[in-house]
């Protein structure tokens, strides 16, 4: 998607949400006056997205070296870098509601995963101060981390259903019943999610959670279909790595916590205007083995 592109889509959505947000605002009371910025919120949430659509890895690199010097006419309003720090905050829920409108549509198979989100090397965790409250010390498969969880459910065409973050020492089960209140179908997870419990919770609103099986559990009977789309969960680690290191959602480098979500939002922003996303494809002998629902087969691990 272009620049141009990304701007028109953006700009629709802000004159559709903006006279909803006033009248929002007005009817909770809200009396604080709203001053207009040089810059508006469109263009705001453009060139923060456009930055995760770009090679650079660095935000402040990318406006002063790109933005400033070669986007001044798309731009012509353009405020210095600092300004446009303390402006970020402002677009943090027009993106949270921009991402509504862009995610997938729950297709009846979908995948889930959590991903880390570290705000700090592991030996500076007494010493930083930005996150204090927000984040915490948790451990994935990767050892001992401090900052957040960024839990992502995506369909089978690689696009965003939901997200949640949480401090890093949340479960992974925890948050899945409030992702998951608008979809149906089968849900794929790893050996994280397994709970009798969240079972019957999703199976009783029309959602099977499918895992695999601990050494320590007995073997049990699956369909075939859901035993083949099972293999296929890495699509979702290779849209988390994506998000990382192409995306930038994951740096040390943050110094405010608003700042930290819209560089998150954004970034997934990026993803879900991606043009080419991560997708299950089957072989033909995978496809012929489906095509019989009512063959089974034992998981055995």
């Amino acid at each position: 998607m272009s620049l141009l592109e990304l701007y028109c889509a953006v700009d629709d959505f802000w004159q559709e949400f903006a006279p909803k947000w006033n009248d929002a605002q007005r009817q909770l009371g809200d009396g604080r006056r709203r001053r207009s910025a040089q810059l508006h919120e469109s263009e705001i949430m453009t060139i923060l997205i456009h930055f995760h659509q770009s090679q650079y890895r660095n935000f402040k690199a990318y406006y002063l070296g790109y933005v400033l010097p070669c986007l001044k006419a798309e731009f012509p309003q353009l405020v210095s870098y600092n300004r446009f720090v303390e402006l970020m905050p402002r677009v943090l829920l027009p993106l949270l509601f921009y991402f509504l409108e862009c995610r997938g549509s729950c297709t009846g198979i979908s995948f889930v995963d959590s991903t880390v989100l570290r705000v700090c090397h592991q030996k500076r965790i007494n010493r930083h101060q930005v996150f204090v409250g927000w984040a915490a010390t948790g451990k994935s498969s990767m050892g001992w981390f401090h900052g957040f969880k960024l839990h992502l459910i995506v369909n089978d065409q690689g696009e965003l259903l939901s997200f949640f973050i949480t401090p890093g020492n949340v479960d992974d089960r925890e948050p899945v019943p409030d992702m998951t209140q608008d979809m149906f179908g089968m849900l794929f997870g790893d050996k994280g999610y397994i709970s009798q419990q969240l079972f019957q919770e999703l199976y009783e609103r029309g959602i099977k959670m499918i895992t695999p099986i601990r050494k320590n559990m007995k073997n049990r009977l699956m369909h075939l279909e859901e035993k083949l789309l099972l293999r296929k969960r890495s699509i979702i680690e290779t849209i988390n790595d994506q998000l990382k290191n192409i995306s930038q959602i994951e740096h040390s480098r943050h110094r405010s916590v608003a700042n930290f979500f819209v560089n998150l939002v954004c970034g997934l922003l990026a993803y879900c205007h991606q043009e080419k996303k991560p997708s299950i494809t089957l072989t033909p002998e995978e496809q012929a083995a489906m095509s019989d629902g009512n063959e089974c087969a034992m998981i055995l691990i």
